[in-house]
């Protein structure tokens, strides 16, 4: 009697959106896994206009255990949520198109759940890879730094509790559908808001530091901005979906955006007027943090990406408070539950 083929462990899911340059490099750097092909699945959930993107990726369903879902304009939850509903796996992986997945990856999730087999919730950090450019690498050092987030995106030391993200997050299929999946009603922040649903049910999160991607992230600053005021803007809308979930990490982005203002209008009046006193100690402090950014950066990357990294961490947080700013009046002072149009 012929015996049902094993179902694999592993579904690996990413949301898909034109792009072809960068969704042909996440699935070759698939074709590389140190892992066997019965072993996991594939699925894209695309939402290309047009339907452009398929016919670029026919090579790729020979060589991998890939499948399509495809809806036009399909939003990233809702795409999520399809391409899940196609997996058989035990659990579900949700990574993004813009990652480059090391060969590596699966045998260290593999090899963490086999030690921790109650493990239902997890995900692992996102580095830079050797060949990306020096603003690529400086925008993951803002973007993972504990010096300019405080580890709120995971990682050994944080000061919140792990929320995996949307580029590097597993979850049992069993947690996943017992939930619904992800929140179609959130345009941004919606793997966040699935973390904290996840938590509020009792899902321990768990952190594997060997599970991680290379994520490209933005190739320019203002790709780079947009993206963090988005994020900045979610937060809000998080904060009213799960009430005590916004800490002070979260808000200093905003601070430090409204203090590098404040200091530069303490210049012009001190200079104006004669004052020194009324800007230099201010002044002083954020070039003592900007000084700390450089070092640090420089420690991990080098010259060019630490002139650099200066830059981006100014831009994170100027794209992320403002964005959080503007969705936080609209949201709690006039009292719109969906906030401006992300």
């Amino acid at each position: 009697m012929a015996h049902a083929a094993a179902l694999p462990k592993y579904a690996l899911i990413s949301p898909t959106f034109k792009r072809p340059d960068e969704v042909i490099e996440f699935l070759q750097s698939l074709t590389a896994l140190d892992y066997p092909q019965s072993g996991f699945e594939i699925i894209l959930g695309d939402g290309t206009p047009g339907d452009t993107l398929r016919p670029e990726l026919a090579p790729y369903l020979d060589q991998l255990p890939l499948q399509i879902y495809y809806e036009e304009y399909l939003p990233v939850s809702d795409a999520r949520n399809r391409a899940a509903s196609l997996a058989t796996a035990k659990y579900f992986i949700f990574l993004d198109s813009d990652c480059i997945i090391p060969p590596g990856y699966l045998r260290a999730i593999d090899t963490f759940l086999k030690v921790h087999p109650d493990t239902t919730l997890f995900g692992g950090p996102d580095a830079a890879s050797k060949d990306f450019t020096d603003l690529q690498k400086a925008i993951n050092f803002s973007m993972t730094s504990f010096l300019t987030t405080g580890g709120i995106r995971g990682g050994k030391n944080t000061l919140t509790s792990y929320q995996p993200r949307g580029f590097n997050m597993g979850i049992s299929t069993e947690l996943f559908r017992t939930v619904g999946g992800y929140d179609e009603n959130f345009i941004c922040g919606e793997d966040v808001e699935l973390s904290l649903r996840l938590q509020k049910l009792g899902a321990m999160s768990q952190f594997i530091p060997e599970a991680y991607v290379y994520h490209k992230r933005r190739a320019t600053l203002k790709e780079f901005r947009r993206q963090v005021f988005r994020f900045g803007a979610a937060r809000p809308l998080l904060a009213k979906a799960h009430p005590g979930n916004l800490k002070v990490t979260h808000l200093f982005p905003l601070v430090f955006t409204l203090y590098r203002h404040l200091t530069a209008i303490l210049a012009v009046l001190g200079i104006f007027y004669f004052l020194e006193s009324l800007y230099i100690i201010p002044f002083a402090l954020y070039v003592l943090y900007m000084i700390a950014v450089f070092v640090s950066a420089l420690s991990k990357e080098g010259f060019a990406v630490a002139i650099l990294a200066m830059q981006t961490t100014n831009t994170m947080n100027s794209g992320y408070g403002i964005g959080f700013l503007r969705n936080f009046i609209e949201v709690y002072l006039k009292r719109n539950r969906k906030g401006i149009k992300l």
